[in-house]
């Protein structure tokens, strides 16, 4: 009996470890964990992360998140109060906030996803519904800014004054949503809109008015442009006529003013006796001769002019 004492005692020993690995249990900081036995919630959650206790086979330990947990809805067409039908594409970040009241109610992620899309997607459709598509899209009253080019063009909703916006719809989702989730022992800690898209029926009629004010700006611009080109135009016609009329009086004064050098000259040359006065005119005579008559003109002559003196004196 004896020998045995050592085998019976290792024998003890393990089973003693058995026992004690398969009642403890760890739980970590992230996680937060409750024990059920035979199906049923014994006890409070555990919370705190650390080296837990529970009765081996009869219990059982079921962990959960403490970290935040992301939420991704599926797109929804929601009509806005104004009749306006937009897709509304939501996210949202929440986390268990009673480990107890969630395990009783969903069980597990799977189901807190199915009962987050219920809640979150019908309060959702509801506040949008129940609000104008201005409220969805903006989120302050900050002034509407636009540039010069398209001032003309900005839709009337730009002037609207809000009486939530974005951000507050979202926080008031949140708020009218709170109550039914807090049943489920979850929290939701934030929500966004992430997309917000017309219609496709809306987004044609949407883009083909868009393309109508563009072009629109477009033939503003290319009017604005001609008016400015024969601006351009008529004003480089000035320029050019000023200069032109310019440079022919300045032509003309420097013109002037060698004939009358040229005239001084001449007469300075000719005038310096009789001979050569009388050589001088008999020049300027066949000058007009030579610029004025043809071999078929007839000519009527007084005998007093110089024409006809000197064409005498040829003749003779």
């Amino acid at each position: 009996m004896s020998r045995l004492s050592p085998v019976i005692i290792g024998i003890l020993v393990i089973l003693g470890l058995i026992i004690l690995l398969a009642s403890s249990f760890i739980v970590n900081e992230t996680e937060q964990a409750i024990i059920t036995q035979f199906g049923k919630p014994v006890g409070d959650p555990i919370v705190s992360p650390g080296v837990h206790f529970k009765i081996p086979i009869i219990q059982t330990v079921h962990f959960f998140e403490k970290r935040f947990l992301e939420w991704d809805g599926s797109p929804n067409q929601i009509p806005t109060k104004d009749k306006r039908f937009i897709w509304v594409d939501t996210y949202a970040r929440w986390r268990i906030h009673d480990p107890l009241l969630y395990f009783q109610r969903v069980r597990d992620e799977r189901g807190a996803h199915t009962r987050l899309d219920d809640i979150l997607d019908g309060v959702t459709r509801n506040v949008i519904a129940n609000n104008n598509l201005v409220e969805v899209i903006r989120s302050t009253n900050r002034q509407f800014e636009a540039s010069t080019d398209i001032g003309d063009v900005q839709d009337s909703e730009a002037n609207v004054r809000l009486e939530l916006g974005r951000d507050k719809m979202t926080r008031l989702i949140i708020e009218t949503a709170a109550p039914r989730l807090k049943a489920l022992g979850i929290e939701v800690l934030d929500l966004r809109l992430k997309r917000i898209n017309y219609v496709e029926e809306v987004q044609k009629k949407i883009y083909e008015r868009m393309i109508t004010e563009r072009k629109r700006i477009a033939d503003q611009f290319r009017s604005e442009g001609q008016g400015e080109a024969a601006k351009i135009l008529g004003d480089k016609e000035r320029d050019l006529k000023k200069i032109e009329s310019e440079a022919y009086r300045t032509a003309q004064e420097i013109r002037g003013k060698a004939d009358a050098e040229a005239t001084t000259i001449y007469a300075a040359a000719y005038n310096q006796s009789p001979e050569s006065r009388a050589f001088y005119r008999f020049l300027k005579t066949m000058e007009s001769y030579r610029n004025t008559l043809t071999e078929k003109d007839w000519l009527v002559l007084s005998t007093k002019g110089d024409f006809f003196r000197f064409l005498e004196q040829s003749g003779k």
